[in-house]
């Protein structure tokens, strides 16, 4: 019996080799390596924990289908004309490939699950230079989630996981000068403004009474995101101008209009002006007029909830018909798979909790053209191509292995999407109304927490989106876009 480390190279046969020969046309196209002649692409996985005969069921029937691959075990046989180099996800970031694989020998050999660990190996043939094979490099590897791999097989697998200490606590907090406080700001990274960590300050100071350790104001950090509770659209806003230009009059007219509907739905009560108070006023409104009797109300609802009536074999009945939509911008531009991936995700997430089946999905996305030459990307970014079809893959991705029919893609193309892209993903849900039930927590309640395990993201894996960015936050910001799993 023998259970070391194990290694096995999988290939496809060349008549099967889609995706190398689209990264051979990838590299000729995009990158202009005008001697190269071929693109080989073989998985390698390095698995810990099967036996002999174990580790050979699994070649031919979990990590290889033999009709269209070829396998090499322990060594990858290289020919002199070849320049080689492999891929593999960072420590802690989440493995599809290498998951779904150690999932299936476990069903396989019906014992604990084994350690598997995947990477990408690419060969290229000719007569490649150094400075082109770093341009390859560059354009194959995200260096957000990615790294080059070595070629060593490796004597374990099993990553090594430093106990967490005591709980560490940000002392002399509330004694900080301001000089000292802004520097803690920059020093952890926040994404609160330095205002924010001053609120935070005069609380722990003046409530609390103690100073707060840093998990406590990452976690604040996280939740006053964007991303999470919308900062941006909650800012009061004190002074509206409207400056003169074409379409003045309609804004001015809309203004009127919004200020009218505000004192039908809130009175005498004093209310801040808000982005978002100015996007969702004109349904308050038709609801203080009786006019939304389809709505379902309830503090559960995380997703737009309407009652609508169904005909099932000829008997009506009362169904809810679920929407949500969701962003995500900033994810998908520095990662575009896993960003456009958690984009769907998201926004299933929510009809899904409101207990409902979700079965349509709308995709909408702003790129800059993706035809442009790879050495037009703004510095610290990634290419419009490799965002575009990144990006793509992942939102198909998502929705495949769900069962999620996407019935409208539309793609909008402009220059300025190059400073920013958009990702929209919006879904549609429904389930029988008498299968949901809502209440109201109450104190006693048994909360149940559910969930994959973390990754990279850990706490604050939500706050990218909420700073400010520059050329070098596809390195330092690569740990706060979350991650599927």
């Amino acid at each position: 019996m023998n259970k070391n480390v194990k290694r096995i190279f999988v290939e496809k046969q060349k008549e099967f080799a889609a995706e190398a020969n689209n990264l051979y046309v990838e590299m000729k196209e995009n990158l202009n390596i005008e001697n190269l002649q071929e693109v080989r692409i073989i998985n390698r996985y390095d698995v810990e924990g099967l036996e002999d005969n174990e580790f050979s069921s699994a070649a031919n029937i979990v990590f290889s289908e033999p009709t269209v691959d070829k396998i090499y075990f322990e060594t990858l046989p290289l020919r002199s004309s070849e320049t080689h180099f492999a891929i593999e996800y960072l420590p802690g970031q989440y493995d599809q490939r290498a998951d779904s694989a150690a999932q299936c020998i476990q069903i396989l050999t019906q014992k604990d699950r084994p350690l598997v660990r995947a990477a990408k190996v690419i060969l290229l043939k000719g007569a490649i230079t150094e400075i082109e094979l770093k341009k390859i490099k560059n354009y194959c590897i995200n260096l957000l989630d990615s790294r080059e791999a070595e070629h060593a097989k490796p004597e374990k697998l099993e990553m090594e996981i430093i106990e967490a200490g005591e709980i560490a606590f940000i002392q002399h907090f509330v004694e900080m000068n301001n000089e000292e406080l802004q520097l803690l700001h920059q020093n952890m990274g926040l994404a609160m403004t330095y205002e924010d960590l001053l609120f935070c300050q005069e609380y722990f100071k003046n409530i609390e009474n103690r100073n707060p350790s840093f998990t406590e104001i990452k976690v604040i950090d996280t939740y006053w995101s964007d991303h999470c509770r919308h900062t941006t659209f909650l800012t009061e806003i004190k002074d509206i101008q409207i400056e003169e230009n074409t379409y003045q009059e309609p804004i001015k007219e809309a203004f009127t209009l919004y200020n009218q509907a505000r004192k039908i739905v809130y009175a005498e009560e004093a209310r801040e002006i808000t982005l978002m108070d100015m996007a969702v006023i004109a349904m308050k409104k038709l609801r203080k007029e009786n006019k939304l009797q389809d709505l379902e109300v309830s503090d559960e609802i995380n997703a737009c909830s309407i009652v609508v009536d169904v005909e099932i074999n000829g008997i009506s009945e009362e169904w809810l018909v679920m929407f949500k939509n969701e962003t995500h911008n900033h994810p998908t531009e520095i990662e575009p798979f896993g960003g456009a991936a958690t984009c769907l995700g998201g926004a299933i997430r929510d009809p899904l909790s409101g207990r409902s089946y979700v079965f349509g999905a709308m995709r909408v996305t702003g790129s800059a053209d993706p035809r442009a030459a790879i050495e037009a990307t703004i510095p610290g970014k990634l290419s419009q191509r490799k965002i575009t079809t990144g990006a793509a893959a992942g939102f198909s991705s998502y929705g495949n292995q769900i069962g999620l029919a996407t019935g409208q893609v539309t793609e909008i193309y402009h220059p300025d999407y190059a400073a920013k892209r958009m990702e929209i993903g919006a879904v549609l849900g429904a389930a029988p109304r008498r299968n949901v039930r809502r209440e109201v927590p109450m104190p006693g309640d048994v909360i149940l927490l559910l969930g994959g395990r973390t990754g990279r993201d850990g706490c604050g894996g939500a706050t990218g989106s909420s700073k400010e960015h520059d050329d070098s936050s596809i390195r330092s910001c690569g740990a706060e876009v979350q991650k599927g799993n």
